[in-house]
């Protein structure tokens, strides 16, 4: 960066290409680290893949582990029901769905149920009776 833009490199020398490769392994090795615990992700839905109808082992009953179930079970509930709040902004819309008062059918002020009137009869009508023409060609 602080030479001139067309001016060359020169090669590095082996030692100079050893000080970088193991400055470039010590990075990586700081980084890794050696898992041994493998578990499901609970966040994806399992897929469960059929065996081969006359393979003795496939039919083998094995017992049901429960830990391995309820990590399943609960990765397929809905987010409200597997944590206390939202996790993310968008998750805050509808988190909260409960009706802030309950629905009186009764009080006019509130409550508007769709109205059918003698033209919104006929339209009904004269669209019954367009799709039945339709479906007769």
């Amino acid at each position: 960066m602080a030479g001139a833009k067309g001016a060359s490199k020169e090669p590095l020398d082996p030692v100079s290409q050893n000080k970088i490769f193991c400055e470039t392994i010590r990075k990586e090795l700081r980084c890794q680290r050696l898992h041994t615990e493998y578990t499901v992700n609970p966040l994806l839905k399992v897929h469960t893949l059929t065996g081969k109808p006359m393979s003795w082992h496939d039919n083998l009953e094995e017992p049901a582990d429960a830990k391995f179930l309820k990590i399943i079970h609960h990765a397929a509930l809905e987010p409200t029901k597997k944590y206390t709040e939202p996790q993310t902004e968008s998750q805050e819309i509808g988190w909260y769905s409960t009706p802030l008062i309950s629905i009186n059918r009764n009080d006019k002020r509130l409550y508007f149920p769709s109205r059918s009137t003698e033209i919104t009869q006929y339209m009904a009508a004269m669209w019954r009776l367009k799709e039945m023409t339709k479906d007769k060609r």
